[in-house]
């Protein structure tokens, strides 16, 4: 029932910016959260950000005053915007959404946008 859709990923250089965006779609509403993870070859995926649907967003302290989460709950969609990224930043981007319904909680994955940062 429900589709998250990742775009924005691609390859950077050192320094540079890249905004991600996740558009979901499909029977969603009420309280939930959405949010980044990124997983890194070899690597177990991580949390990058999450954002709640009142606005408060919460950040692994490897990205915290680099990037930023925003969401705009009218369009279902979710940002990142990431600076001065780093080749350790380099990892497939999910998008995650928690969805609240009748007090259970149902987590919910989009495919996946690869960012790549290279010289």
């Amino acid at each position: 029932q429900v589709q998250l859709v990742e775009s924005g990923g691609g390859l950077v250089q050192p320094g540079g910016s890249l905004r991600l965006s996740c558009a979901a779609s499909g029977s969603i509403f009420g309280i939930n959260t959405m949010g980044w993870y990124r997983q890194a070859p070899g690597k177990q995926r991580e949390l990058v950000a999450t954002i709640t649907s009142g606005g408060r967003a919460n950040y692994a302290d490897s990205v915290k005053g680099r990037f930023t989460i925003s969401r705009d709950n009218a369009k279902n969609t979710v940002y990142l915007q990431m600076n001065s990224l780093k080749p350790e930043d380099t990892a497939v981007y999910y998008c995650n959404l928690i969805l609240n319904l009748w007090g259970v909680e149902s987590n919910y994955w989009g495919q996946g946008t690869q960012v790549t940062v290279s010289s």
